[in-house]
């Protein structure tokens, strides 16, 4: 990308240069229809020629099925491309993928199912072999996509980094971005420095000599330095004229632009126009669990899944009881008031892990790594989050769900609902035993802001997807848990 207006067409001849994006979606493609066409054709063996399901007399011939089998190939990839499945470069890991290839192989077969039903071939096409291929189509899929992820990730490693970006902002913030772009070879991504905005304060990641100079400097920088995007890492140190004024100067010169929300709510796509006579009104639109349904959705993930986890962690629990009061005087399970949806007060229940009266002497405190009040049992439960599972009960009640924002005490919510911007907002749905923050380590004493980002950004963009993922990585999330 050019760094000056005289430098357009280099811009121009940099994207050009970029086509392994390119090459990956082309490859996606070749790939897909293959996996698509030997799913669908595989279906088909299992159905006629397997001997494992009877024949019935009077089927289209295996030419039909063939022809079919390319339609249906053809049909799958238009979709997976309207679905975004084509995009680049991938980012995340493999597992964040499975949920939308499964659904868009389920459209896939819905609209195969429909197409057949348009054409009404005479014999007509079997209904069971639409059912076996969407097994077999989307298991040679997500294979052909695991297989096709690895080797992009493999082939980015061997890609020149000849993307350029230049970060506004050089807090913590600012040099976590810059590490992640490092860190994920699939990006491409060079970061040539940072420009300091007034109100920073320069992070102790960042050397001295990657600050470029301030925001002010932009367009000497952008003039003295080619750059192919710029970012902004912390939007809140800006104000509207500056924001405005680096998405012009990157305008000018072809450079992409993109930003950190500084409101998961508000900057992100949670937007929505209304119109009273000849007025618009912007405004915040509904959240996914705004929606009945979708709260519907959620309330039965809870119920099923505190059901089967009471049932199977029932043994465990009475055995941990009778350690527990074996080896600590004092109750089993502990009980503690928290702040539940809408800021509404509840009883939470937990294994107890620490001496009786714990915080008589300290009033309420969050715990600390190697905390002296802890038991020993009871060290190892808070390290193996077992001493959560009690609360499978409250969720049965309907005071929490098992994904969701933590629950928080009510000393904390009157201090921090002042002092911290949108900490309310976490309390806009049910809280959870797990969620977004605390799978990533941001649970005890860690940055609180940064725990609000979390949790507002999984109620923005909750599903039912996120919230078997979220419990997935729950069982081998251990970072500060103490």
């Amino acid at each position: 990308m050019a760094a000056g207006g005289d430098r357009y067409d280099g811009g121009m001849r940099g994207r050009a240069r970029d086509t392994f994006d390119a090459m990956c979606s082309a490859i996606a493609v070749a790939a897909d229809l293959v996996a698509v066409f030997a799913g669908f054709l595989l279906a088909v063996w299992i159905r006629f020629d397997s001997g494992w399901i009877a024949v019935p007399r009077g089927h289209p011939p295996r030419a039909m099925y063939v022809y079919a089998a390319g339609v249906v190939a053809l049909l799958y990839t238009l979709l997976f491309q309207a679905l975004g499945l084509y995009r680049r470069p991938q980012d995340g890991h493999f597992t964040d993928k499975i949920p939308r290839l499964v659904r868009a192989s389920a459209i896939g077969t819905l609209l195969a199912l429909a197409l057949a039903f348009v054409i009404r071939s005479e014999p007509p096409f079997s209904r069971l072999v639409a059912g076996i291929g969407f097994g077999t189509v989307t298991l040679l899929v997500l294979v052909e996509r695991n297989i096709l992820f690895q080797l992009e990730r493999h082939w980015a490693r061997h890609q020149a980094r000849h993307r350029a970006v230049l970060i506004i902002g050089a807090g913590a913030l600012a040099a976590q971005l810059r590490d992640e772009l490092h860190r994920d070879p699939r990006h491409r991504a060079r970061v040539i420095g940072f420009l300091k905005a007034e109100s920073d304060e320069v992070a102790a990641a960042i050397r001295p000599g990657e600050v470029l100079g301030e925001v002010r400097d932009l367009a000497a920088v952008m003039d003295a330095h080619e750059v192919d995007e710029v970012m902004v890492a912390n939007p809140s140190v800006l104000t509207a004229d500056q924001l405005e004024g680096i998405v012009i100067e990157a305008g000018r010169r072809l450079a992409g632009f993109s930003m950190v929300p500084d409101t998961f709510r508000l900057l992100t796509s949670r937007v929505d126009v209304r119109q009273i006579g000849d007025i618009s009104l912007l405004g915040m639109a509904p959240w996914p669990l705004d929606r009945f349904w979708n709260r519907v959705l959620k309330r039965i993930e809870d119920v099923v899944g505190a059901v089967v986890g009471l049932v199977l962690t029932a043994p465990f629990l009475v055995v941990a009881a009778i350690i527990i009061r074996r080896t600590s005087p004092g109750p089993a399970f502990y009980r503690q008031i928290r702040c539940g949806e809408g800021g509404r007060p509840f009883t939470l229940y937990k294994l107890r892990t620490m001496v009786v009266d714990a915080e008589a002497q300290t009033g309420p405190v969050w715990t600390r790594p190697d905390d002296p009040r802890r038991t020993r049992f009871g060290a190892w439960l808070r390290r193996s989050n077992l001493d959560e599972l009690p609360q499978l009960w409250n969720v049965l009640r309907g005071d929490m769900s098992l994904v969701g924002p933590r629950p928080e005490r009510p000393e904390f919510v009157e201090k921090f609902r002042d002092e911290i911007g949108r900490y309310m907002w976490r309390h806009a749905g049910k809280p959870g035993m797990t969620g977004w923050a605390q799978i990533h380590g941001l649970r005890g004493q860690t940055d609180l802001r940064e725990r609000i980002r979390y949790d507002l950004w999984y109620l923005e963009n909750w599903s039912l997807a996120l919230d078997f993922k979220i419990l997935a990585r729950t069982l081998t999330a251990r970072q500060n848990a103490y």
